[in-house]
């Protein structure tokens, strides 16, 4: 079960705590319901996700380098392209910042993961993060790659 909470982000802080960056490029096979597949630097995988808005199931499944290129040349709308910088925060929660490339530029995002809904609904976002969009599945990566 993933249970996140997303935000759009205008403007980032200077200093932030940047532990790792991961180039990841992404495209749906399907979006009702959702079939993805992700290069996320050297690894490839193809993942099912159920309905839902902060929280829905999540399957991740390996593939090979040459399955990822093969299903990559049939994916429905655009191919999604972003750099994701993990951020800590707290002691045990990350921010996952997307900064979006091509056609989604300049849109950034931070999503912070949950490992229940109670923590969830009472999270308080830093200053710095904008509009709560959880609830708003336009800023899901499905809808994305079709505008």
């Amino acid at each position: 079960m993933e249970i996140e909470r997303k935000y759009l982000i205008h403007t980032l802080p200077d200093n932030l705590n940047i532990v790792k960056t991961r180039e990841i490029e992404q495209g749906y096979l399907c979006t009702e319901p959702v079939v993805r597949i992700r290069k996320d630097n050297d690894k490839y995988e193809l993942t099912y996700k159920s309905k839902g808005l902060m929280s829905r199931e999540e399957y991740n499944l390996p593939l090979t380098k040459e399955a990822y290129e093969h299903l990559k040349e049939k994916i429905d709308g655009r191919l999604i392209v972003k750099s994701r910088q993990e951020i800590p925060l707290g002691e045990s929660l990350i921010i996952e910042l997307d900064i979006f490339h091509g056609e989604l530029k300049p849109l950034i995002l931070a999503e912070v993961e949950f490992p229940d809904v109670e923590k969830a609904n009472a999270f308080t976002p830093p200053e710095w993060f904008g509009e709560d969009v959880t609830f708003s599945s336009e800023y899901h990566n499905s809808t994305l790659s079709k505008r």
